[in-house]
This record gives C-alpha cells, sequence and structure tokens, in this order.
C-alpha cells in the first residue's frame, strides 16, 4: 500500500473518528438538556453535572440562574397572597370587632340587629375560608378521551339560560377537524363556564369558542368576547386568588382555572384585551 494511500485512509480514519465523537457528544447534549426541561417543567432544580466541560458548565448555571427566578416568583406570589388575604380577613374583622364593643359599651343599641350583622358578616368570613380551602384542595383530573366539539356544545347549551339573561350570542368555530382531548371533561368545562359568565358580565354581545390543532400539535381552545377590556392593572392580578373587581365576587374562578389547566399539562392565559375583543386561551401542550 502506498503512502498517498495510507495518508488519505489516515486522514479518513481521523474524519470518521472526530465525526463519531462529535455524534456521541451532541447526543449526549441533547439528552442532558432534555433532562434539564423535564426537570424544570416539574419545578424541580435538584439536578447537577460535573463541570468537566463548557456545556455542563453552561448547564448548571442555568439551573441557578431558574432556582434564584423561581424563589424570587414564589417569594412575590406569596406576598401578594398574603396581601389579599390579610386586606380580606380586616374587611370582616374589624366591623365585627368595632360592633361587638359598642353592644358592650351602650345599652340603648339593637342588641338583635348588631347580633345579625354580626352573624352575617361571620357567615361571609367562613364563605371565604371555604373558597380558600376549595383553592388549595383541587381534585385530581380524571382524564378520558373527549371530543372537544361535543363538550363546547355541552358547555353552551347549558347557558343557554345566562345567554337570554345577558342577551348574548354563543357560537362555536372549530379550525381543525376532529379534535380530542385526553382529559378531565368536567374540570375544563367548568373553566369555559367561568370563562363564558365572565364575558357576559362584561357586557358581551358576541362569544365565540374556537379550537384548533397548532402546528406543534398544541390544542389550543380560545374563548374570545367583545365586551369591555380588562385594564391594565387588572391583567397584572386577575389570576391571583381572591383579586376581583366585581361586588360579591370570590376572585378564585380564574385562579382555579389556571391550577385545573396546570394539573392537566397546560396553561390559561390572557391572550389579549382591547376595545376590540377579549382572548383567553386554554392551551394543551
Amino acid at each position: 500500500m502506498n503512502t498517498t494511500v495510507l495518508i488519505l485512509l489516515g486522514i479518513v480514519t481521523s474524519i470518521i473518528t472526530f465525526a463519531v465523537g462529535y455524534y456521541i457528544s451532541y447526543r449526549r447534549s441533547v439528552k442532558k438538556i432534555s433532562y434539564i426541561m423535564d426537570a424544570l417543567e416539574d419545578g424541580e432544580t435538584n439536578f447537577r453535572f460535573v463541570e468537566n466541560s463548557k456545556i455542563n458548565i453552561a448547564l448548571n448555571r442555568m439551573r441557578i440562574i431558574f432556582e434564584k427566578f423561581r424563589q424570587e416568583s414564589e417569594v412575590e406570589s406569596w406576598s401578594k397572597l398574603i396581601r389579599v388575604l390579610t386586606h380580606e380577613i380586616m374587611n370582616t374583622i374589624t366591623p365585627i370587632s368595632s360592633l361587638s364593643e359598642s353592644l358592650a359599651k351602650d345599652d340603648t343599641l339593637d342588641y338583635k340587629a348588631g347580633l345579625q350583622t354580626i352573624s352575617q358578616s361571620s357567615k361571609e368570613l367562613i364563605n371565604f375560608v371555604n373558597s380558600y380551602r376549595s383553592l388549595s384542595r383541587i381534585s385530581a383530573p380524571v382524564k378520558k378521551p373527549v371530543i372537544v366539539s361535543d363538550m363546547v356544545r355541552k358547555v353552551l347549551q347549558l347557558n343557554l339560560p345566562l345567554a337570554k339573561q345577558y342577551d348574548v350570542e354563543f357560537s362555536y368555530k372549530e379550525l381543525s377537524k376532529d379534535i380530542i382531548l385526553y382529559a378531565d371533561e368536567g374540570q375544563i368545562s367548568q373553566i369555559l363556564i367561568n370563562l363564558i359568565k365572565n364575558a357576559c358580565q362584561a357586557n358581551s354581545k358576541n362569544i365565540i369558542i374556537t379550537a384548533e390543532l397548532t402546528a406543534a400539535e398544541d390544542v389550543v381552545i380560545k374563548v374570545i368576547d367583545d365586551g369591555m377590556a380588562i385594564s391594565h392593572e387588572c391583567k397584572e392580578q386577575i389570576f391571583i386568588p381572591f383579586y376581583t373587581t366585581k361586588e360579591g365576587g370570590s376572585g378564585i374562578g380564574l385562579s382555579l382555572s389556571r391550577q385545573i389547566m396546570r394539573l392537566h399539562n397546560g396553561t390559561l392565559e390572557l391572550e389579549s384585551s382591547d376595545n376590540k375583543a377579549t382572548v383567553f386561551a386554554l392551551i394543551f401542550k
């Protein structure tokens, strides 16, 4: 075998060796990144990599950044929730305390009326606490195959009295054919009912529900209404438990709905809201 052939053979062998090594390294990196994404989706940051390569160093830094971000987000969320809880409880406890003190000191006051007021305020506080309990104890979804068109039509049929009450037109548009979800139909129907009710109370005249299968194979159900736009301030707050702008509202509907969607490996988002339309999107991954 002459020298030229040996040189060519050596070059080819080197290229193949490099390509194989690169491919193996690439596959390992892909597996690592896939593992990290699975962990982060589950809220876990307990992974570590030996820092013997640039990719491992970068992945460990990603973990630290995500953990810091998550901690800051959790602290902020808990702070907001505590502020809301404190506000609601103090709004009820303060007048009860004041009225009780007045009844104890002033014999001329109407005790029966005072006690009725205290009783009613106490019931409202109990209802508030029960709302919190329902928010923190969502049942695990019982998932089954669900034909989206059938589910939506049942929801719209169920809400016909509401449509008549508020003089609203309902419609459904299926943008992809024969969409099937693997979900808890009762829980998802409850989300749609809540969004429809909110839209009616926002003085909507037309409520459209659409469903489609995206290029990424996500199922997206949208509830679109032409009612009053949600203010910028409210957009930042509407998914916080107990936040409400409606008199007598519990403020748990949207927060509860988002938690249900998370249990379905999805999310509920306010896609947009302006003087033309408000769009909420249920996204199933």
